[in-house]
């Protein structure tokens, strides 16, 4: 007697899982433009690699004690392979009730996703497309409930402490999928497919009584660009695919590994001609900062965060002579590249990413200051400078500060670390100080300046007198600064980080940071 009859079981409980929703779901889901959970799994995990778990989890009809058909739940998991490395994998189907789950619990539950990613130590990555909670629940379960939710997101944020956490926001989301968007490391969304919101347009007409779109409530547009919920916008799915696989690559699998190194074809000793003149002598033409980014970290490695969000900084991620690197830049093509409340943002979440995973960060600095203005009063830049100022000195990653052009007030303090391994170079072009030396010689020499007999003439003069003070070769010579050829500045970059995984090492051992979203 063998149990063949029972194996044979399993394979047709798969195929119900395979039929997901159903032909009727899974052609509204491609009339939408958007693949199935299913589909979206081929096309990111390594082929031939994803080994699915909870996969005969549904809502199953008998007939006289013979299966007639499963419902499967609302989502896909399992482990997986993305370039050779193993993750978890969580992905919604739509097709299924939105995606909305209310399958299973309680007693003898096998352990969830994100609890087998903190368990296994491997990434763990989030295919969104879910709807959230339904009210329809409520007439399965003959009850409503009080929301408890945070027995499950607990672990979530947990996570955020050990291991890498990408959510990629594929469809309409909203409940607490649309939280778990934001309780990653690192979360896009694809354009044209993809709405966040914690209610969607029939619950803001319900509660505040207008009509809206989706895309108009949660599209792309307000959280790529002006709300800074999502980091990136992946122009289609195959986009959000390959955004996912290079972020995951800069990092380690968990916080007790460092991230493996690359082969790189890429001289460390490079010395790109471009930067001699990439800071033009006339402080008030800007430059391409991602030119100068490009001219130093290795070819083809930069990858950005949250470009179209907080515009006068930069950044992301790159190599060094194939060592992953933390990377910002001050972009003075946005606000002269000063510092405001969203950009501030950005650059807490680097920050935060880099001393949780144990990458150097090296900064690009010209910057004018922290954002000035009532529009910038009306956002709170003093209490965002002062979280700023709090996770820089928080920090204990390697940290090297290139000081390109201007380094002004706290804003520029925030190009600083007085502990642990610091470095700062300074390109010839660089200058700095509490505050610009126009705006402040007027403050500072207002009454010399309007006694005066002719006062535009005197205010001209002290601020010359002021410039011949600014030299940065007068700062080395009392504090010993180092000015570097602006070429040679991959070759320090290069060294610095070689010498910073002897600083890393220990590191790992010792306890972890706590990682909050920002």
């Amino acid at each position: 007697m063998t149990w063949k009859e029972e194996v044979q079981e399993i394979k047709k409980r798969q195929e119900f899982a395979l039929k997901m929703g159903g032909s009727e779901g899974i052609e509204r889901q491609h009339n939408r433009g958007k693949l199935t959970v299913r589909e979206r799994i081929q096309g990111l995990v390594d082929p031939g690699s994803f080994n699915e778990f909870m996969g005969l989890m549904g809502r199953a009809t008998y007939e006289k004690n013979e299966l007639q058909s499963v419902l499967p739940k609302g989502a896909v998991e399992g482990f997986c392979k993305l370039d050779g490395r193993k993750v978890v994998l969580s992905g919604g189907d739509f097709t299924v009730r939105g995606g909305s789950g209310g399958v299973g619990g309680g007693l003898g539950m096998e352990l969830p996703s994100n609890r087998r990613a903190m368990e296994w130590r491997v990434p763990y990555v989030r295919l969104l497309d879910a709807a959230g909670g339904s009210v329809r629940s409520f007439e399965d379960i003959g009850r409503t409930y009080l929301p408890d939710g945070n027995s499950w997101s607990s672990v979530d944020v947990r996570l955020l402490s050990q291991i890498p956490v990408v959510s990629a926001v594929m469809g309409s989301v909203a409940g607490l999928p649309a939280i778990n968007a934001c309780l990653a490391h690192f979360n896009l969304m694809v354009k044209d497919t993809s709405q966040l919101f914690p209610g969607g347009p029939p619950v803001v007409k319900a509660s505040l009584g207008y009509d809206i779109t989706k895309e108009e409530l949660g599209g792309d547009q307000i959280h790529t660009r002006i709300s800074g919920v999502i980091d990136n916008l992946a122009e289609n799915e195959a986009d959000a695919f390959e955004q996912i696989r290079r972020f995951l690559s800069y990092l380690p699998s968990n916080v007790s590994e460092l991230t493996p190194r690359f082969e790189i074809d890429d001289d460390p000793h490079r010395a790109d001609e471009s930067l001699l003149s990439a800071i033009p002598r006339d402080q008030r033409k800007i430059y391409k900062v991602r030119k100068i980014i490009e001219a130093i970290v290795d070819k083809d490695s930069f990858f950005e965060i949250a470009p179209l969000y907080g515009r006068s900084r930069i950044t992301g991620l790159a190599r060094l002579n194939g060592y992953a690197v933390g990377l910002m830049a001050n972009n003075p093509r946005h606000k002269g590249g000063s510092t405001d409340a969203a950009s501030g943002k950005k650059v807490i979440r680097l920050l935060q990413l880099c001393d949780t995973f144990h990458l150097p960060i090296i900064s690009l600095a010209d910057e004018p200051g922290f954002m000035v203005g009532l529009d910038s009063e009306k956002q709170g830049i003093e209490r965002a400078g002062a979280a700023l100022v709090a996770m820089t000195c928080e920090s204990r990653m390697p940290w090297a500060t290139v000081v390109m052009g201007k380094l002004y007030g706290v804003a520029g303090q925030c190009q600083h670390r007085p502990s642990g391994m610091f470095r700062r170079f300074a390109w010839p072009s660089a200058n700095w100080g509490s505050m610009h030396i126009a705006g402040g010689a007027s403050a500072a020499y207002r009454r010399e300046i309007e006694s005066a007999p002719d006062p535009e003439k005197r205010r001209e003069e002290i601020e010359a007198m002021l410039n011949a003070l600014a030299s940065p070769f007068r700062t080395a010579e009392a504090t010993g600064q180092d000015i570097i050829d602006p070429r040679e500045t991959r070759r320090h970059l290069c060294e610095f980080v070689e010498d910073a995984q002897r600083v890393l090492q220990p590191q790992l051992s010792e306890p972890i940071p706590r990682y909050m979203p920002v």
